[in-house]
């Protein structure tokens, strides 16, 4: 398994237009991918779950990848987490 920590520079934090591009990039694996913060968590495929764990800018989540292609996987969504959020 492979784990990481991100700090959320987005000003808006996590809504819709990135939450969508997420979580698609996400599908492209077939690793699970599990974005957590504080108590909170939810799979980086379920749209409106992430959007509901009310992620704002400043917060700083725990991004989760276990599964065959969990290197490439976990490597991606760092790339796009600094790209996009």
């Amino acid at each position: 398994m492979k784990e990481f920590k991100y700090v959320i520079t987005d000003e808006v934090g996590i809504h819709a237009r990135p939450a969508g591009l997420l979580v698609k990039k996400a599908k492209e694996f077939t690793s699970t991918i599990i974005i957590s913060k504080d108590d909170k968590s939810a799979k980086a495929t379920a749209l409106m779950k992430l959007m509901g764990m009310g992620i704002k800018k400043g917060d700083e989540v725990t991004v989760q990848v276990e599964g065959d292609d969990e290197e490439a996987a976990a490597a991606a969504i760092e790339a796009f987490l600094k790209e996009n959020l």
